[in-house]
């Protein structure tokens, strides 16, 4: 025994002092509010129960505070006056931090004789709603944990096995019901999904820092937020953007084939018979005994990399039995491993390949992705992924875009001799795809291979498909994801972030972006118009149009968003009048006012958004009519519209 006790006595200590530091993390929610409901119920007992961010206990062990996830807190969030779920009474706290606004009363049975969810449009806590949705943005996409609705809570709270498919338009809080989701399994299964783990996979970083809030305040700081480069294995450096030319040839599936076919080239026999010294006379391995070796290789193993050890052996085997006398194997491997023209044989025959350096080579040697790519791509295709970068693989910077190619890459290649736990990829037992009108077929491809289970939740909105990949239904993307069981699809059809005028006019660009797909229903009926300026000069006009939206959302934040042509003139024209104004980095949008891209706004909510040249917008972006749609309903106070071109007729 040491002097820490025994290894049992020890094991134990560090488990309690673990499950203390969790205790600590959970109970760190900065300075939101513990509290926010309580539900009487009208038993005999009359029982009261205080619903919370997360549970707390007396010393008897007894609730003070039931956690949001609990089943016991379920009516809370649906109860409604046709089913009350046994409740008398549901109380809201409307809190600012920890200050106190309001308190909301819903009434059932006896006491609540008027239909209190009727008279609100069926929306329950409708009072603290409002008062979450009118206040100003941070920033950062805060919970809403204590307004969550019916309809949203069905979804956190369906089973974890298969996909759970989230079909909801702009401001339906579909984002936050996915993150609340992954709280509430984590709560729920907690094993083994602590130790399988939850990945969350976003569109941007822009995105990943602007929800990165929800879930430690929700407790849980364990979970995984990434985009799909920062998957990759090994890692590689990503930081550029692809032309749509390029990204969709790299999200087709024929790429599958290319890599493998790129794989396939550089295992090949020698091309003239290698002689070598060995003491007094010459060893030999013909082209013929190469190429069996390539072939036996082939056929054995699964991945590149595993087979380079078979090679080595196979090839000084060869070697040692050329020799006139016989000679021991391991002697010719001892001599001769670490000569040059040995070393020159092996990489010729079956290199030791990372992803990065497949792909490099493929895309710079149009002889090999000519060859790769035959009957798949045309040759136009092709010039747009190709490049004359000549600095090393390990130099490269990636666009987004090769993920999943050097995902794939990795596949066929498996881990590198003695480097399997770099090259290891980690799976997940749940993983939750926001955006995911948006990816593509190779992107899908490779969350898919990360799934532990098969266990998924996937949210988005057809009608905001703006990528490469025009999406009409569901049915495109859940062919390229795992399905165990039938897909539990779910649609968000209450609007509750962006008021009424405003989404009249967005909607009148969904009419014309996706025919036959209905916009959701704002619950919000007044709210500020949408403002149209035509102006001579943009450049000038935008600052004095910038400080009028900040006069009128107060401490609010702007988003102006803008044609990707435009972020740098319009930035510098902004700086120059002295605003201070911040970028779309992953940094997110930590200034009051934030020029955005269209392309990177999308789940993105604001309290105010300045469009910048809606046809500019339209001729730029591959689906421009719905990028203008997701950029006109980011704000969940006022929309506001400036322009020098003529506006598109769906506006005018």
């Amino acid at each position: 025994m040491g002097a820490g006790g025994t290894n049992q006595a020890r094991f134990e200590r560090e488990a309690f002092t673990e499950n203390i530091l969790d205790r600590l993390n959970q109970l760190n929610i900065g300075d939101a509010s513990l509290v926010f409901g309580r539900i009487d119920h009208d038993d005999e007992y009359g029982d009261s129960l205080y619903i919370g961010r997360v549970g707390v206990w007396d010393r008897a062990q007894d609730p003070v505070v039931v956690d949001w996830r609990a089943r016991a807190a379920e009516p809370f969030y649906r109860a409604t006056g046709a089913d009350p779920m046994g409740l008398e009474r549901r109380r809201h706290f409307a809190t600012r931090g920890n200050q106190l606004l309001d308190i909301d009363d819903e009434l059932f049975g006896d006491l609540g004789r008027l239909d209190q969810q009727a008279a609100a449009g069926k929306i329950q806590g409708h009072g603290a709603l409002i008062t979450a949705l009118e206040t100003a943005r941070t920033g950062r996409l805060g919970d809403i944990v204590a307004t969550i609705q019916g309809e949203q809570d069905e979804i956190i709270r369906a089973p974890i096995a298969g996909l759970v498919v989230v079909q909801g338009g702009p401001g339906t809080g579909k984002t936050v019901v996915a993150l609340h989701r992954a709280a509430y399994l984590l709560y729920s299964h907690r094993f083994p999904l602590q130790d399988q783990g939850v990945l969350v996979v976003g569109p941007n970083r822009l995105f990943l820092a602007y929800i990165e809030q929800v879930l430690p305040s929700l407790g849980e700081a364990g979970v995984r937020l990434a985009v799909l480069s920062d998957l990759v294995v090994p890692r590689v450096r990503t930081d550029r953007l692809d032309s749509e030319d390029a990204a969709a040839v790299k999200g087709d599936l024929g790429m599958v084939k290319v890599i493998r076919r790129a794989v396939r080239q550089r295992q090949r026999g020698l091309r003239e018979d290698l002689v070598v010294g060995f003491g007094l006379q010459n060893l030999r391995l013909t082209v013929f005994e190469s190429e069996q070796i390539v072939k036996e290789a082939q056929r054995r193993y699964r991945t590149h990399n595993a087979a380079r050890t078979f090679i080595e052996k196979e090839v000084f085997a060869a070697l040692a039995n050329s020799a006139r006398e016989e000679v021991d194997v391991e002697a010719v491997r001892d001599q001769l491993r670490k000569s040059r023209v040995l070393r020159e044989t092996l990489e010729w025959m079956w290199p030791v390949l990372t992803p990065a350096h497949l792909l490099h080579d493929l895309f710079r040697s149009p002889g090999l992705l000519a060859s790769a790519g035959r009957g798949l791509f045309s040759d136009v295709q092709l010039a747009v992924i190709a490049h004359d970068n000549a600095i090393h693989a390990d130099q490269v910077k990636w666009a987004f875009t090769d993920a999943p190619l050097l995902d794939e890459a990795r596949f066929h290649l498996g881990a590198r001799p003695g480097k399997r736990d770099e090259d290891e990829m980690r799976t997940y037992g749940h993983i939750v795809i926001d955006e995911a009108q948006d990816l593509s077929p190779m992107e899908l491809r490779m969350i898919s291979r990360r799934s532990l289970n098969g266990s998924m939740t996937v949210v988005g909105d057809i009608a905001q498909a703006t990528g490469s990949w025009n999406r009409d239904s569901w049915d495109s993307i859940l062919e390229h994801l795992p399905q165990r069981r039938d897909p539990e699809r779910r649609e968000l059809t209450t609007g509750y972030r962006i008021p009424a005028p405003a989404m009249k006019l967005a909607a009148r660009v969904l009419t014309a972006a996706a025919p036959g797909l209905t916009p959701p229903v704002a619950i919000r009926n007044e709210g500020a118009d949408p403002t149209v300026q035509k102006v001579n000069d943009l450049a000038a006009a935008l600052p004095a149009a910038v400080q009028a939206e900040l006069v009128e959302i107060e401490a609010g934040n702007l988003a102006v968003i803008v044609p990707r042509t435009l972020v740098e003139p319009l930035t510098a024209a902004l700086e120059e009048s002295g605003l201070t104004v911040g970028g779309a980095t992953r940094s997110g949008l930590d200034h009051q006012v934030t020029i955005v891209p269209v392309q990177l706004v999308k789940g993105l909510e604001v309290d105010a958004a300045l469009v910048i040249e809606p046809a500019r917008i339209i001729r730029e972006e591959r689906q421009g009519m719905r990028a203008l749609y997701v950029a006109l309903t980011r704000a969940t106070k006022r929309v506001g519209i400036l322009h020098s071109e003529e506006l598109p007729q769906v506006l005018s």
